[in-house]
């Protein structure tokens, strides 16, 4: 069985197109409430916090608990996916994913609450981290099934 080629342009193309979009929802949405602006900085630096509160509220909203838990790890998912396709092979393991989506998250975070589009929230950066984890082995697969040239 022959393997199918995608181009790399059409990674990069993806990839930007994906990020904007991504920057789109996180800082200008307005049915994320990104065009109101919050009062203060607001945070939550406790791990697991907000994770286990939507885990809790799921039966009673579940909309929120989709919003929140799997969106931020969907959110995130063609970051891990897409990337290393773009990256050097030496770079295209977990270990350096898992860093460079952390990375990317904790920028979004810290930006969020600078400009007060959105609150600092450590759990958001542990979801984002797993959707980019995710997103990572379904590179692997795809790695497998096609050949980038």
């Amino acid at each position: 069985m022959r393997k199918k080629r995608i181009g790399i342009g059409l990674i990069r193309l993806l990839f930007v197109v994906y990020l904007g979009c991504l920057l789109y929802f996180l800082f200008l949405s307005e049915y994320f409430g990104r065009t109101e602006r919050i009062a203060g900085f607001q945070y939550n630096l406790q791990p697991f916090r907000e994770i286990s509160r939507y885990v809790r509220l799921r039966r009673v909203l579940p909309q929120l608990f989709a919003v929140n838990i799997i969106g931020n790890v969907a959110a995130f998912l063609p970051f891990g996916l897409l990337l290393p396709f773009l990256l050097p092979k030496r770079m295209r393991r977990l270990p350096v994913i898992f860093f460079l989506t952390y990375l990317f998250s904790l920028g979004v975070e810290c930006t969020q609450m600078l400009t007060h589009v959105g609150i600092f929230d450590l759990d958001d950066i542990i979801l984002n981290t797993l959707g980019g984890i995710l997103g990572y082995f379904g590179h692997l697969i795809l790695r497998k099934l096609t050949l980038i040239s």
